[in-house]
Order: structure tokens, then sequence, then C-alpha cells
């Protein structure tokens, strides 16, 4: 397994990157202003988005794995390969999701706790209604940790 950092053509995982963040205009917000990395295990399984948000905070505004390779560790890979990558660049990393009580847990149990909610985020930001796991996305739920 190898994760590389992508520097140049990062549109060229835009179909991964629109299962994590479904609204490609969002996506081109942050793509180019934030770090793009891509987790190879023979061939590519995740990438994820980090962008300095202040001299302090840096987020992860994306991670994405393709559905058959979820639930191998490539996602908590991609994280604790994050965390390490940045420890001495910021203070806090935050990363931001929907109410989902599993995906929660996941960012949990990585060592992320609460921070902040921010009411109507995907119904006041997308262009459509977002659904997971059979339930409309409204708030976004941000998480912290202390690198």
């Amino acid at each position: 397994m190898k994760i590389l950092q992508i520097t140049k053509n990062k549109e060229q995982y835009m179909d991964l990157l629109l299962i994590a963040d479904e609204q490609e205009n969002m996506i081109q917000k942050y793509l180019n202003r934030g770090d793009l990395f891509a987790l190879y295990d023979d061939d590519l399984k995740t990438v994820a988005v980090v962008t300095i948000e202040n001299n302090d905070t840096y987020e992860i505004k994306n991670i994405a794995t393709y559905e058959k390779y979820r639930g191998k560790g490539y996602g908590g890979s991609m994280i604790k390969y994050i965390i390490q990558h940045y420890k001495n660049q910021c203070k806090v990393l935050i990363v931001g999701t929907g109410e989902n009580e599993k995906i929660l847990s996941f960012y949990k149990n990585l060592g992320f706790t609460y921070s902040h909610t921010i009411k109507d985020f995907f119904i006041d930001n997308y262009d459509h209604e977002m659904f997971e796991d059979g339930v409309q996305l409204k708030d976004m739920i941000y998480l912290k940790m202390g690198v």
C-alpha cells in the first residue's frame, strides 16, 4: 500500500471525489487550493483532500473510498497518514460530515471529537437534496482533533 500526494491533473480523480461530495462545483472550490492524496493498493482505493483553513487549522474536505473496497481499512489508513503528515504543520485537524452515525463513529474511533454544527449546510449549499443511508442530510457536523 502506498499513499501519493497528487500535484497535477487533480481532476482525473473527480469520479472518486464525487462519492464523498456529490456536487462538482463544490469540489472545485477546494480541490486546487488543497492537498490531494491518493491511496493505492495495486490500484486506486481512496482519495482525500486537505485544505489550510488558518495557521492552526487544516480541514479534511473530502475522503472517499470506492464502494467495493470499503470496510477494508483504507479510509482509516488514509486518515492516519494525514494525521502524521500534518502533525508538525497545524494544531487542529477538522472534518465535516453529515448526520450519519456510522461515519461519525468512524471519525470518533480515530480520535476525533465533536466540535460544532452548521445548521442547514447541505440545504443551503447544494442545488439538490442529499441523502445518506436513506436519510436527508441537513446539518454539517464538524469533528476535531489536536495534532
